[in-house]
């Protein structure tokens, strides 16, 4: 995926985040609430805890709110009992979805998937069908202005990282990748360098990407917004490149 074009892509997907803030901390609060009652209410011991935790405050989530839903989450017998899911399947030109849910109900959001892909021109797959695509990894978003690229690139790699690409427009940024298992060592070394992250996630990255038409990446966008606006739904992952003029429009 060209550098430009997939920094426009996560910065959309960013955006999307940002302009749905209520429903998105929600979201995180439900994944909260998760970690908590399956690790516990200590993010030193319930790694998936610190992540959730984490993402919350990327997102701006006030600390109040974040005690809330682990102290929900922790509390023993008390309230709802998530459970993690993933679907997977196509969408436009064959663009391979995979989706990360947490729900009381395994049948509704099932229903509700499958709805979602029928309605948008995709399919639902079978379990592992796409999940082959993707390699879960973490990701760190710096903007090109935040930092000087060699101190970024020996700070990063020392930590680390796998990867640190560089920007290739003025408005474009760094894209840090490592391994899940380096992504903590790596965020701490650039936080306590004082460099300030557009957003550092574990994430699913394609191994491969799929090229779009314009049409064909509308059809897309609208399919991931409908799978966005789901309550169940945390995070939609896919491989398919999307032209600049359809995040535009």
């Amino acid at each position: 995926m060209a550098g430009h074009s997939k920094w426009a892509n996560i910065r959309h997907r960013k955006g999307r985040v940002d302009a749905a803030r209520a429903k998105t901390w929600s979201k995180i609060s439900r994944a909260i609430i998760a970690a908590a009652r399956a690790g516990g209410g200590d993010p030193v011991t319930n790694l998936a805890l610190r992540y959730a935790i984490d993402e919350a405050k990327s997102e701006n989530m006030p600390k109040d709110t974040i005690q809330r839903a682990v102290d929900k989450g922790a509390g023993a017998g008390q309230g709802e009992d998530y459970e993690q899911i993933s679907y997977e399947g196509y969408g436009p030109a064959g663009v391979a979805l995979f989706i990360e849910a947490l729900t009381d109900n395994r049948t509704r959001t099932a229903g509700d998937v499958r709805y979602i892909f029928g309605k948008h021109g995709g399919n639902i797959g079978n379990p592992g069908s796409v999940a082959f695509m993707f390699q879960t990894k973490g990701q760190i978003l710096i903007e090109a202005s935040k930092a000087d690229e060699e101190q970024l690139m020996e700070l990063a790699l020392e930590a680390g990282a796998e990867d640190v690409e560089a920007p290739e427009s003025e408005d474009g940024g760094f894209t840090i990748t490592c391994e899940a298992s380096d992504f903590l060592g790596v965020k701490e070394a650039i936080e306590g360098a004082g460099i300030e992250m557009i957003s550092a996630e574990i994430t699913k990255l394609p191994d491969n990407t799929v090229e779009l038409s314009v049409d064909d990446a509308t059809k897309l966008l609208r399919l991931i917004e409908a799978f966005d606006d789901n309550d169940d739904v945390q995070k939609v992952y896919h491989n398919g490149q999307i032209p600049e003029e359809a995040l535009s429009a």
